[in-house]
């Protein structure tokens, strides 16, 4: 087998399907190599453990990684041009019980959506871009892991770098897709460039608006409420399904309730889903999503305003929350009702 041939060959159908990682997992007898379409891993081929051995010894090799090193897991990237578009492929290995696997992630650099182009419904679009306008704040974005925040935090950016010319500087581990409209950082703890260390240095260049890759710990949450105390509009992503979630874990990194409610301007939950085919209905054949131009789309949580004080005075004094939040829940079964979804997405939501 020639790797190289055969590496490319995966490449280019995982393109072609626009799947968002490749998993190449070796087991006891023969070795699986699949893709992930719209949140779904896909078996797309078996091929021998030799065979699958050989490509991730291949992929280590060329992306920089220790070849011999197969005990503890790994990390490296590298550029590569598929389908006449340059794309960033993310590596990352694993110790397994059988032999060591390996998932990349692929990036198209060029991928820019637009809000209108991501969201289901265009007034939620709107209203994301009316709270961009905000002259200093800290907004939140979060969702589980693959649910589009980054995608939505680097459309909000380029909105207002076009429609306000606001100078936009972004610190993140790593830079999950480049700009030039945007100065970019990227954090490498071993050099001694920490959040902590580039925060300092860029509030120093004038910026408008920074984004925080992540609130990961009580460190990068202080950073950006600070930063937001500072005059500037943050934005930043954290790992929650709701938008109370979502505050309830500032105060779970110790944030203060009195800072929260200085800072925070906006929480925003979002989900992907799927869109109904028009073609299959409920039931999308993944070889035909292969031509669909638009296939899933975002619906989002949004907290603001008068509800957002309310959820916060209620989690500070351990009152019930009564602020009427638009959940997700709602959202998804307005799309249901409307046929734009599929019924299998409503996940137990009451339709009435």
């Amino acid at each position: 087998m020639d790797v190289e041939k055969k590496l490319k060959d995966i490449l280019h159908r995982a393109v072609n399907f626009r799947a968002s990682d490749i998993h190449f997992v070796p087991m006891e007898k023969k070795g699986s190599i699949r893709f992930r379409v719209d949140g779904q891993l896909l078996e797309m081929e078996s091929l021998t453990n030799h065979s699958i051995l050989k490509i991730i010894g291949h992929l280590k090799f060329i992306s920089g990684m220790d070849v011999g090193e197969r005990r503890k897991p790994q990390n490296s990237s590298f550029e590569i041009p598929l389908v006449n578009r340059k794309y960033a492929i993310r590596l990352s290995t694993f110790p397994s019980s059988f032999h060591e696997t390996l998932v990349i992630r692929i990036f198209p650099y060029d991928n820019h959506q637009t809000l209108e182009q991501l969201a289901l419904f265009p007034k939620q679009s709107q209203r994301l871009l009316d709270i961009m306008k905000m002259p200093h704040g800290l907004i939140v974005i979060c969702g589980p892991t693959g649910s589009g925040k980054t995608t939505t935090i680097y459309s909000l950016l380029q909105n207002s770098f076009h429609m306000m010319k606001r100078n936009i500087i972004t610190i993140e581990d790593p830079i999950e897709q480049k700009h030039e409209q945007f100065l970019q950082m990227e954090i490498n703890e071993r050099a001694g460039l920490t959040y902590a260390y580039g925060l300092k240095s860029l509030l120093r260049h004038d910026p408008d608006v920074i984004m925080i890759g992540e609130i990961r710990d009580h460190e990068t949450a202080q950073l950006a409420v600070r930063s937001a105390m500072t005059g500037h509009l943050v934005l930043s992503t954290l790992h929650s399904s709701s938008t109370v979630g979502a505050v309830k874990r500032l105060q779970e990194l110790g944030i203060k309730s009195v800072d929260i409610e200085e800072t925070v301007r906006a929480v925003v939950a979002q989900q992907l889903v799927d869109i109904t085919c028009p073609y299959c209905g409920d039931s999308c054949q993944h070889h035909c999503r292969k031509y669909r131009d638009r296939r899933r789309g975002a619906i989002y949580e949004i907290l603001t305003g008068t509800q957002l004080k309310s959820v916060i005075n209620s989690l500070k004094t351990g009152a019930p929350i009564t602020a009427k939040v638009v959940t997700l829940s709602r959202v998804m079964a307005k799309g249901i009702i409307l046929g734009y979804l599929t019924s299998g997405d409503k996940g137990g939501v009451d339709l009435k």
